[in-house]
């Protein structure tokens, strides 16, 4: 068996897992997790980069303990939009900003004032979300910063520089800039001329499964490592990832990548470009073999991390069991609202939302949690009904992937409002799926319908069967559509 390190960066901790991958077997261990905590300075929300390469080579170090100094090769996956940018000696010029910073706000109708927003998804193909890296980059035309940059990097690839030396621009995460053509699979040229985005301070596109380099001789000896160890490109957006390690052997399938966001949706051979699809708010990604990764972001559990932090950290399990005895659909809010994006009061802003809706405004921690599950289990809804008539590609099952498997009530919930048997798991998706590509490029599996095969043999799921008809969550969605 090889063995294989992922790392693999949330937006809320970091770790580094080691798979092992034989011709019939796949093992996956945690080595070493970290914590990935922003820093808001008076410049606004910052990501702790360095903090994050060192828990990085402190994750290899842990990894090579267990396989006696050995890696047969590392990859790297984190979360979409955000960036390092590089001077011309490739010393890294400032923190790189976090999504969530205010600097985007209004930023998206400047855009749309050049390239119309029609125009601009007729090409790209990206749902509308503030935070997307060409927001950012018109945030930042004219700052120092930019001014001096030779090389931007987004974030696994910035890591993956500092691991080897080398620099590369991984498809799947440049496909959440809203500067690529999902349709050619390479830049929108035209689109990038016109708002003004130099695509020369992109490193040479590259491909999951590409060679990315090897460990320098510093980051082997801070690891403990023996070399040479090569590092691999993976589906460097964790969704990617995550989409790549859906378990499904059926082809009529949707996919629900849970945890701070969830990620609802399809895995089509081609986009949707169509005017519908952009008022609907779905996003066409990319993902392996070709595939577009059709799906619509949705807020996700961060809705209750962030109460979860405002009530001090309670344990999560007496919560759900508190929220289980809740009257179901009592109340719900829109899960995709920009409302929720910023840290901060979610207690409070769910009421508010209740409250302006005329519906019941949920006091207790119960109430609110199972206003959020009911909510989210409502978005999930729409998004799979909504990819399924835009798409006209039908499905007979859903796949839950991701930290929300561990949420049986959530589980539970998304199979009662799409009508359709939900299967969990794997938890471990994005470096599962990390892990798998990194197996392929060594010619330990196959296509991805073979990994695919390996994964629902290896890993353990639970199967949801919906209970009772939608009728009442088609009742909640009117109700919350006529409140907005």
């Amino acid at each position: 068996m090889k063995a294989y390190a992922a790392v693999d960066l949330g937006a809320s901790s970091g770790r580094v897992m080691v798979g092992r991958v034989g011709p019939d077997s796949l093992e996956l261990a945690e080595a070493h997790r970290f914590p990935n905590r922003p820093v808001r300075t008076s410049e606004g929300l910052r990501w702790d980069i360095l903090s994050l390469y060192a828990g990085v080579l402190d994750g290899l170090q842990a990894a090579g303990a267990v396989t006696s100094g050995r890696l047969d090769s590392v990859g790297i996956d984190s979360w979409a939009v955000d960036y390092g940018l590089l001077d011309a000696d490739g010393a890294l010029l400032g923190n790189p900003v976090h999504y969530r910073d205010a600097r985007t706000e209004g930023v998206a109708e400047k855009v749309w004032a050049t390239v119309p927003a029609s125009e601009l998804y007729a090409s790209t193909g990206l749902q509308y979300a503030p935070f997307n890296t060409l927001y950012q980059l018109t945030a930042a035309r004219d700052s120092v910063q930019l001014a001096h940059a030779e090389r931007l990097l987004l974030i696994p690839d910035l890591l993956s520089y500092w691991l080897t030396g080398e620099q590369g621009t991984e498809l799947t995460n440049a496909s959440t800039t809203q500067l690529i053509d999902p349709r050619t699979r390479d830049w929108a040229y035209d689109i990038a001329s016109r708002l003004g985005v130099a695509l020369g301070l992109f490193a040479p596109l590259r491909q999951p499964g590409d060679p990315a380099g090897v460990l320098r001789a510093e980051a082997l000896e801070e690891a403990g490592l023996s070399g040479p160890v090569p590092v691999t490109v993976v589906g460097s957006h964790d969704t990617a990832s995550a989409v790549a390690a859906v378990p499904a052997v059926e082809e009529r399938f949707a996919y629900i990548c849970t945890g701070t966001w969830s990620l609802a949706g399809l895995e089509l051979d081609a986009p949707v470009l169509s005017d519908a699809s952009r008022a609907a708010n779905f996003t066409n990604e990319l993902g392996l073999d070709g595939t577009v990764r059709y799906l619509r972001n949705i807020m996700g559990l961060w809705l209750l991390q962030e109460c979860v932090r405002a009530w001090g950290e309670p344990e999560l399990g007496e919560l759900l069991r508190g929220a289980a005895r809740v009257p179901a659909l009592r109340s719900v809010v829109d899960a995709g609202d920009a409302a929720f994006l910023a840290p901060g009061r979610m207690p409070e802003r769910i009421a508010d939302a209740c409250r302006g809706s005329g519906q019941p405004v949920p006091e207790s921690r119960a109430e609110i949690t199972r206003c959020i599950l009911d909510s989210l289990a409502l978005a999930h809804r729409r998004a799979v009904c909504d990819a399924q008539e835009l798409a006209g590609h039908g499905v007979d099952v859903v796949h839950i992937v991701g930290g929300g498997t561990r949420n049986a009530l959530l589980c539970q919930l998304t199979a009662d409002a799409c009508g359709l048997p939900v299967v969990a798991g794997p938890t471990e998706a994005a470096a599962l799926g990390n892990v798998l590509v990194q197996a392929r490029a060594h010619g330990l599996v196959g296509d991805l319908a073979g990994m695919r095969r390996l994964l629902a043999r290896t890993q353990p799921s639970t199967r949801y069967e919906p209970r009772g008809d939608t009728a009442r969550w088609r009742a909640a969605e009117a109700r919350l559509a006529g409140g907005r």
